[in-house]
């Protein structure tokens, strides 16, 4: 069903449907991916030698997590070996007391101090692993607590342009799967560990009795491994190579569930369209099931034939031995409980060992990402800057984002004076948010500078200048939390300031808002959620619009205010009343002392700015007043002419008289 479901479908192996619905294999764009494929290629001597490597890396974490837990580990799995071949010495003594002693009253008598032993070695091994468990418990969720502290720490102080590099985040997000790794590192280590030096105590002890025993264990054993590795390479090819048929089908299925699809799905009978697909793709799903499922069993029956020939060999061994005085009767009994325990171990072993060699892919990522990320992270410290300079200079400054060859900014030079209104203008693409974010310190440019009166702020302390800087994005981030939480974000100790929230929500026309509010400032605005809310987006401007108000009214635990507000087209979303009372509010902050930088495509709120600077396929091409840039002539400030026709284009709409629609008596008093 494979083959031919492929034959149907392209040469990717991509279904059919897949064809239709995604043009092709669903795969992901992320690093993880990269470690899947080196996991499903990799050969099971590849995965041997790495063992050494995994359970250092494992247990570095480990050490860094919790010491004491580690060690009570290892003493544990060390002490469980040692009971376990101590238990098979007593085993062999008691045979050896119960052969010599066959039929004799003194039997029992000879034979319990071995039991005895047998019985305290085997209570001591499960005392140790309880020991062993409650550590590895103990280790994990440190281990998994302190990856995820040390990633996210560091995550959140890199560099906005390096967060935005595809080969980064494609890091970043294999590192997310390495801290869901770190605690099943942990424990699969400890499994291998346990496993290895159970087998290295049953070993020793064959070894012991006689050294040509010892290959009975790998006799037997042979077959099982061959079995489990075939078996768990097949499956794990097969998920490998069928995951986007996966992908595929949990997305179809998600698109018939999600409340964003209901009503295409409903009215335009998208509904049935999709099930068949997704049917099809199962169905397929379902015999590949089927191949691995009779495989399998082909498989199992091989290797347990092979196993039972070995054991067949291995009595057949052992009766010769015994037979010619090569070994003695206890040593065979005991030869074959070790034998057994030690075959039985070695399938445990090798799921335990290509899973461990998985998760440590992905833990390696996570080590990967700490060191490019302490490499890549915002400086601390620097110059300090002016608490309110008179004016920030731009000088020369271009700016191209990663992946692309045409600058977002080429030499742009402008002064932005502290206490008043500049908008940016422009087409979309000219560079106005570029050139924002870089005054803001979110991006450095790639030439140029940028002065704080006269602080370069390359050199400043990056802390000082988000500390003076307000954000209030077209597209701010929807937080989940509280009304409470949003609006006080970055200014925590204001969490309980009823009089800081009042005037904020006064300030940003939050009051009816909050008036419909069962829980007022503690309202989750989060659908989904228990209590929670669905704000529409001029709510949520209003909600950006009263946390810019708070973060500029007070001041930060270093003691500063900001004085610059970025505000990017922070209208978009606003009725035509809330749109005026917003910038209205603007203005305010800058009579209030700050500077008020403004993005926006409706020249309306730009005419009213102190000074103006047109922007266009990343070159600053004109500048001053609205009235001097719509009085300029042609020949002075060419750009000024495509300004001056966008305001009265602008200007048009709403000057257009609508047609009556009225009917209309004509001269006979028809109407028409």
């Amino acid at each position: 069903m494979k083959q031919s479901l492929h034959k149907a479908g392209a040469a990717d192996g991509s279904s059919p449907s897949e064809q239709l619905l995604f043009g092709g294999p669903m795969r992901y764009d992320g690093g993880f991916v990269r470690d899947e494929a080196a996991s499903a290629q990799a050969g099971l001597w590849t995965v041997v030698r790495q063992i050494p490597g995994m359970l250092r890396l494992a247990w570095r974490l480990a050490w860094r997590a919790d010491r004491a837990a580690l060690v009570g580990v290892v003493l544990a799995e060390v002490g469980r070996a040692g009971a376990a071949a101590l238990s098979l010495v007593a085993v062999n003594a008691a045979l050896g007391h119960l052969f010599s002693f066959a039929g004799e009253s003194g039997a029992l008598r000879a034979v319990l101090p071995a039991v005895l032993a047998a019985g305290a070695a085997a209570g001591a091994g499960a005392v140790l692993a309880v020991v062993s468990s409650w550590g590895s418990d103990r280790l994990s969720p440190r281990i998994q607590r302190t990856a995820t502290v040390a990633l996210l720490e560091r995550a959140q102080r890199v560099e906005m342009a390096s967060l935005e590099d595809p080969t980064f985040n494609r890091l970043l997000e294999s590192a997310r799967f390495g801290i869901q790794s770190v605690h099943r590192l942990t424990n699969e280590s400890v499994a291998v560990l346990s496993t290895l030096l159970s087998m290295a105590a049953t070993g020793g002890v064959l070894f012991s009795l006689s050294p040509v025993l010892l290959p009975l264990l790998v006799l037997i054993a042979a077959p099982r491994a061959w079995g489990a590795a075939v078996t768990a390479r097949r499956r794990r090819n097969s998920v490998m190579a069928w995951l986007q048929h996966m992908r595929a089908s949990q997305l179809i299925a998600q698109l018939l569930t999600q409340t964003s699809t209901a009503a295409e799905i409903r009215v335009h009978g998208v509904g049935a369209f999709l099930l068949h697909h997704f049917e099809q793709m199962a169905l397929a799903s379902d015999a590949e099931q089927a191949r691995l499922a009779a495989a399998g069993a082909r498989t199992k029956v091989a290797a347990a034939a092979a196993s039972g020939l070995a054991f067949v060999a291995t009595f057949g061994l052992l009766g010769v031995l015994v037979s010619t005085g090569h070994l003695a009767l206890a040593a065979a009994g005991t030869a074959v409980v070790a034998v057994r325990t030690g075959a039985a171990n070695v399938s445990g072993l090798l799921s335990s060992v290509n899973q461990l060699f998985e998760e440590a892919l992905y833990v390696g990522d996570l080590q990967t990402l700490a060191i490019e990320a302490e490499a890549l992270a915002i400086p601390a410290g620097g110059t300090d800057l002016p608490e309110r300079p008179d004016a920030i200079h731009v000088e020369d400054v271009s700016f191209t984002y990663a992946g692309r060859t045409t600058p977002s900014l080429d030499k742009v030079s402008l002064v932005v004076p502290t206490g008043k209104i500049v908008a940016l203008v422009g087409d979309n693409g000219a560079g106005k948010s570029t050139l924002a974010r870089l005054l803001c310190g979110l991006y450095r440019p790639d030439s140029g500078t940028i002065r704080w009166d006269g602080v370069d702020t390359a050199t400043a302390d990056r802390a000082q200048q988000f500390a003076s800087t307000v954000l209030l994005p077209q597209d701010f981030f929807r937080w989940p939390l509280t009304l409470r939480a949003i609006v006080t974000t970055g200014r925590p100790g204001h969490h309980d300031d009823a009089r800081a929230l009042t005037e904020a929500a006064e300030f940003a026309g939050m009051e009816a808002l909050l008036q419909k509010q069962d829980r007022g400032w503690d309202t989750l605005a989060a659908k989904g959620f228990e209590g929670g809310v669905d704000f529409s987006g001029g709510q949520w401007q209003r909600i950006g619009t009263a946390r810019t108000y708070l973060r500029t009214t007070t001041a930060g635990t270093d003691g500063r205010r900001p004085f610059l507000v970025v505000a990017d087209e922070p209208t978009s979303a606003l009725d035509p009343a809330a749109e005026v009372r917003a910038f209205d509010n603007l203005r305010r902050l800058a009579g209030q002392g700050a500077t008020v930088l403004l993005i926006t495509h409706r020249l309306a709120a730009s005419a009213s700015a102190d000074l103006i600077y047109v922007l266009k396929d990343g070159r600053l091409v004109a500048q001053g007043t609205h009235e001097e840039l719509m009085a300029a002539a042609d020949d002075e400030q060419p750009a000024a002419g495509s300004y001056r026709a966008a305001y009265l284009l602008q200007a048009q709409q709403y000057a257009t008289r609508l047609p009556d629609p009225r009917p209309v008596a004509d001269d006979q008093g028809s109407l028409r």
